[in-house]
């Protein structure tokens, strides 16, 4: 029996296999050698490289990860391309086993030297980094789940935190928080939205009767979304005079839109950076500086709060530091 003979045979026992069991086998191995590297290198040495970014272990961990995700995404942005996945199928289903068990060696290392599993699991990059992993499982049971894997990108964004780019974000959670406060407008204004491009829509499909594509109400309300937004793709287009002149009121309308949700948001910010704390020196009489959560290190509270909007812990209360009136530059503490 020759060695062609052999390696067919062995991939014909690999794919008898079931799924499942080869998902259980395959998670006990990496539990294994999660452990394994926990117990020879120990546990300190561990979390000063997989969690820290200023010890030189740290620094060279997360450029190692930064690269292994960057190449991972590209892998599967190019597998999409048929002719490159005729081509190349093999070396992309090695290429994605291979970064899928990458990356989840490292999940379990976090677990396993984090300080509490279960707030790293729970936080928002403990279900990225478990959703950059999941798809090529998963795709062992229902299959296609492999093009879910784009979703590595977002474990990208740990380059604010390695290049420690602190300010950005902070920007970020005014953005979020501005987000948050303008849910009900931005949603009432949505709803808006919806309702006149029914409308609209409907009236379209009555002006038109079937002219030019508008043979249903829902073409004609895709149209009203395709005006109503300034796209016109053009697929769809009145000929009567009044459907020409209800397009025109509808692209004016379309462009009166746009600044709606963009002064939401811009007031919602410009409210968010008024709520937050100020750290400099301030002068007699200022309102006190808003108290500072120290378990999720996030500010942006009322002065009078007592528990964090964010996480739910006691807040700290942190005097501010006054200028005395007649000895400018001066700091001087607050009396208690």
């Amino acid at each position: 029996m020759d060695s062609a003979t052999i390696s067919h045979d062995a991939v014909q026992e690999v794919a008898t296999v079931p799924a499942a069991l080869l998902l259980l086998l395959l998670l006990a191995g990496l539990i294994a050698a999660a452990l394994g590297l926990v117990r020879v290198a120990g546990r300190p040495w561990l979390g000063r490289t997989v969690l820290e970014t200023e010890t030189p272990s740290g620094k060279a961990f997360d450029a190692l990860l930064m690269l292994a995700i960057a190449l991972s995404v590209l892998a599967v942005v190019l597998e999409s391309d048929p002719l490159l996945r005729q081509h190349w199928s093999g070396t992309f289903l090695r290429l994605e086993w291979g970064f899928t068990l990458l990356f989840s060696l490292e999940y379990l290392l976090r677990l396993l030297v984090v300080a509490e599993p279960r707030r790293y699991a729970s936080s928002f990059f403990g279900v990225v980094d478990l959703l950059a992993i999941l798809p090529t499982y998963l795709g062992l049971l229902i299959g296609g789940g492999q093009l879910f894997l784009v979703v590595r990108v977002l474990r990208l964004l740990r380059v604010f935190r390695v290049l420690k780019l602190g300010a950005y974000l902070q920007e970020a959670e005014l953005l979020w928080s501005a987000l948050i406060a303008a849910r009900r407008k931005i949603t009432v204004f949505l709803l808006a939205m919806v309702t006149l491009v029914i409308l609209i829509g409907a009236f379209m499909y009555v002006i038109e009767a079937g002219n030019d594509g508008f043979r249903s109400i829902p073409v004609a309300i895709y149209w009203a979304c395709v005006t109503i937004t300034t796209v016109g793709y053009g697929d769809v287009a009145p000929v009567t005079p009044l459907g020409r002149f209800m397009a025109s009121v509808v692209m004016l309308i379309g462009y009166s839109i746009i600044a709606v949700p963009t002064g939401i948001l811009s007031a919602e910010i410009g409210l968010s950076v008024l709520r937050q704390p100020s750290d400099g020196p301030t002068q007699p009489g200022d309102s006190p500086a808003p108290p500072l959560c120290l378990s999720c290190q996030l500010g942006g509270h009322e002065v009078d709060a007592k528990h964090c909007k964010h996480c739910g812990d006691v807040l700290e209360r942190r005097p501010r530091l006054e200028v005395e009136p007649d000895r400018p530059g001066q700091l001087q503490t607050p009396q208690s």
